[in-house]
């Protein structure tokens, strides 16, 4: 077996057809990143489990920074508990073969880079399963600038963790021993956090409520459909406000008439400035095609 293997990255994430880090790990552009930060868990969250993605968010954690919002590149990590063949086998082979220096979790940390955030399955190992402390946090803090840290598993040092301010951590314990008696089965990997996977190259969304993995293939679209969201909702409040419209009509699928005033609005409004990279055609021509066939309630999603 190869430990980050571009290969075995490429043939999980078929579906991305965009740009790719030297290993194979998806690479969504900055501006994707950039968009996501400003939507909510259930923005995310809805594209996601209307398209079968079911076990993408995982809440059960603790969090370093609890009201600050992370997200980056997924880097993936496995651990498993000690079988001394096993380990003594794939450490030497990460020295011998492949260079690598320290610890597992060092060289997953060597890795990163620029807003990336590290995912780890420490199969809820907290005592001797602290994955990260003061000085590997510092690393990461160093290497993705604005990422993080994922771990299902034990942190240390949390005094000196909660000091680094420019990237969070979500973990589900602390204990104050090192990490020991692990071994690392697989780096870039398909990785499980409780009840959720996340894949190499995800875009992870941390939050006050818990994480949320997006596949990369859907990154785009996620904060699209969560930027049209806004923008209607920026809407529906003015005109809520001016009598204009009822809640019922706001919330229902909206007519013609309703979207031809909504697209006035959102070409000249100062509050839309930030959204006008979005299109509305598929929009109008859905609800042409709705006032043809007759009436139906609607939920947006």
């Amino acid at each position: 077996m190869k430990f980050d293997n571009p290969e075995d990255i490429i043939q999980l994430t078929p579906q991305w057809k965009g740009e790719r880090f030297e290993n194979g790990r998806p690479k969504v552009p900055e501006d994707v990143l950039r968009r996501i930060r400003k939507i909510t868990l259930e923005e995310a969250w809805g594209p996601l489990w209307h398209r079968g993605y079911k076990f993408q968010f995982e809440g059960d954690f603790k969090i370093v920074h609890p009201d600050q919002v992370m997200v980056g590149r997924a880097v993936t990590a496995v651990m498993v508990p000690q079988r001394p063949d096993l380990h003594e086998t794939l450490l030497n082979y990460g020295h011998e073969q492949e260079g690598r220096s320290g610890f597992f979790n060092q060289w997953v940390i060597d890795s990163l880079v620029e807003d990336d955030v590290v995912v780890v399955d420490m199969f809820d190992k907290v005592h001797l399963g602290t994955y990260v402390g003061g000085n590997l946090s510092t690393a990461i803090s160093t290497r993705t600038k604005r990422g993080g840290a994922v771990i299902w598993g034990g942190i240390r040092d949390n005094q000196q963790v909660s000091e680094i301010k420019n990237i969070n951590v979500y973990y589900r314990g602390s204990d104050p021993t090192a990490i020991g008696e692990v071994t690392m089965v697989g780096m870039n990997v398909p990785t499980r956090i409780g009840k959720a996977i996340c894949l190499p190259g995800d875009v992870v969304l941390g939050t006050p409520a818990g994480v949320i993995f997006i596949p990369p293939h859907l990154a785009e679209l996620t904060a699209v459909q969560a930027e049209k969201s806004q923008v209607r909702d920026i809407f529906g409040f003015v005109r809520l406000k001016e009598g204009v419209y009822s809640t019922a009509q706001i919330d229902a699928s909206w007519t013609t008439a309703l979207w031809e005033d909504f697209t006035q609005w959102f070409e000249s409004d100062e509050a839309a400035a930030e959204y006008r990279h979005l299109t509305w055609e598929t929009e109008l021509e859905e609800a042409r095609k709705n006032e043809l066939d007759g009436p139906r309630s609607d939920v947006r999603l």
